[in-house]
C-alpha cells in the first residue's frame, strides 16, 4: 500500500535500524561530533524511494534484496556517498544489482537519494519502451545518462520527497501514487537506455573481498588482520588496498572503530548485569585495554566507565518507569 514516513534521528543505532529497510546490514560512524540525520522513505506499488541528509562521516554495509535493483543518485549539490569505491561523479548515477553487497562511505555531511524496484519490473518496462532493455549488471556500475534524462529523474525524485514531507496524504491516493510511479519508471528506463560505463574489474573483486571480510569479522571478532587475511586467502597488501579505496582507511583502523562502536553500544545498553568495561571490551576482541581506553575517550569524549554508569542509570530508570507493576494475589 502506498505511503511515506519522514524521520529525524539523534542516535546512530536508530538510524541503522531504519536503514535496514534500505538493505542496510550495518552502520559504522567514523566522524566525531553530534549525530544528526533525516530520512524520508516512500513506498509505491513497485518502487521504494528514499532520501537522506546526514551530518557525520560513516560507512554503511548494504545488501540489495535478491530480486531488486538499487539506483543511487545525487539529490543536492553537496557530497554524495561513495558506493563500493565508485564516486558519484557529476551527471552520473550508480546501480547495484540483485543480491549485491557493497560499502557506502561518506566523508562528512552528505545528501543522498535511492530508488529500489524489482529487476523484473525494470526489464519489462524497458522492453515495452525501448524494444530491448540493456542487460542490468549484477555488480555496482556507474551510468552517465543524457543531461535531460538525469535532470528529469532527479526532479521527479525531489517532487516525491517534497510531497512526502508537505502533503503526505497525496501519496496515499492510489491514482496519484500510480501516476508518480509510472513517471519514475519511465525516467529510469530513459536514464539506463545508454548502458553502463566501463569499470575496472579489479574493483569487483575488491568489493567481494570486503564483503567476505565483514563476514569473517562478525563470526570471529578476535582475529587480527593477518589472521583474517589468511582466512580470506589474500595478502595483507591486497586487503589494505581494498579498505583504503572503499572504506577510506586501513583494515586495522576499520576493525578498531568497529570494536569500539560495539563496546560503546554494549556499555550504553544498561543490560550488562555485573560485567565491567574490561570484560565487555574482551568480549568484542579488544586486546590492549589501555590503548583502547585512550582511543575511546578521544572519539566519544568520555571514558568507557562513564558510559557504563550512564547506561546502568538508564537501565534502572526504564525498569522503574517503563514496566508496569504486577500484583500478586
Amino acid at each position: 500500500m502506498p505511503g511515506s514516513v519522514t524521520s529525524v534521528f539523534s542516535e546512530p543505532c536508530d538510524f541503522e535500524a531504519a536503514l535496514r529497510e534500505e538493505g542496510g546490514l550495518g552502520l559504522l560512524i567514523t566522524g566525531r561530533g553530534r549525530f544528526r540525520a533525516r530520512l524520508t522513505q516512500i513506498a509505491l506499488d513497485h518502487l521504494r524511494l528514499s532520501a537522506a541528509e546526514e551530518h557525520l562521516a560513516r560507512i554503511a554495509f548494504v545488501e540489495v534484496p535478491a530480486d531488486m535493483v538499487l539506483i543511487a543518485l545525487p539529490v543536492a549539490a553537496g557530497p554524495a556517498p561513495v558506493w563500493g569505491g565508485i564516486g558519484m561523479q557529476a551527471g552520473g548515477i550508480i546501480t547495484l544489482g540483485p543480491g549485491h553487497r557493497a560499502h557506502a562511505r561518506t566523508d562528512g555531511p552528505c545528501w543522498w537519494g535511492n530508488i529500489r524496484l524489482p529487476a523484473e519490473v525494470l526489464t519489462r518496462y524497458g522492453r515495452a519502451l525501448l524494444g530491448a532493455m540493456p542487460a542490468l549488471p549484477l555488480l555496482a556500475r556507474r551510468w552517465r545518462p543524457a543531461p535531460a534524462a538525469k535532470a528529469h529523474l532527479r526532479s521527479l525524485h525531489a517532487a516525491a520527497v517534497r510531497m512526502a514531507k508537505v502533503h503526505p496524504e497525496i501519496l496515499i491516493d492510489p491514482q496519484a501514487a500510480h501516476g508518480l510511479e509510472q513517471q519514475l519508471i519511465h525516467a529510469l528506463v530513459d536514464c539506463l537506455s545508454a548502458g553502463p560505463m566501463d569499470e575496472d574489474v579489479s574493483a569487483d573483486r575488491h568489493r567481494d573481498i570486503l564483503a567476505r571480510f565483514e563476514g569473517v569479522f562478525d563470526m570471529q571478532p578476535f582475529l587480527r588482520v593477518a589472521e583474517i587475511c589468511a582466512v580470506l586467502g589474500v595478502s595483507n597488501g591486497v586487503l589494505r588496498r581494498c579498505c583504503e579505496e572503499q572504506l577510506g582507511m586501513t583494515p586495522s583502523s576499520y576493525l578498531g572503530l568497529r570494536r569500539m562502536q560495539q563496546v560503546h553500544r554494549a556499555l550504553r545498553s544498561g543490560d550488562l548485569e555485573a560485567a565491567g568495561v574490561a570484560e565487555v571490551a574482551r568480549r568484542y576482541g579488544v586486546r590492549d585495554l589501555g590503548r583502547f581506553t585512550t582511543s575511546y575517550r578521544a572519539f566519544y569524549g568520555e571514558l568507557p566507565t562513564a558510559t557504563l554508569r550512564r547506561g546502568a542509570s538508564r537501565g534502572v530508570t526504564e525498569l522503574t518507569l517503563g514496566r508496569p507493576r504486577v500484583k500478586f494475589p
